[in-house]
């Protein structure tokens, strides 16, 4: 089994983006547009809930509440790597 590393934090952007930073120092844009049409995700389609989007207190994913969460695993699979200049 693959093992990804823990999120070390986390900032919300516009367009329903994050901008996701792991412990190695990689990080990732993950792109939550596509989870809004799942009802377990409806609630992200508010702004200022989006917004309060925090690291879980282990590192193994990002919640917005005890219902919404994101693992390390979907973030560093399905986030976009950014190029450091």
């Amino acid at each position: 089994m693959a093992t990804y590393p823990k999120v070390k934090s986390v900032t919300p952007l516009s367009g329903k983006q994050l901008f996701v930073t792991f412990i190695t120092g990689d990080t990732r844009v993950y792109d939550c547009v596509p989870l809004l049409n799942e009802s377990s995700f409806c609630p992200l389609k508010d702004e200022a809930f989006f917004k309060n989007v925090h690291v879980d207190q282990t590192g193994y994913g990002v919640v917005w509440n005890d219902n919404i969460d994101l693992s390390e695993s979907e973030l560093w699979i399905n986030g976009k790597a950014e190029m450091s200049n």
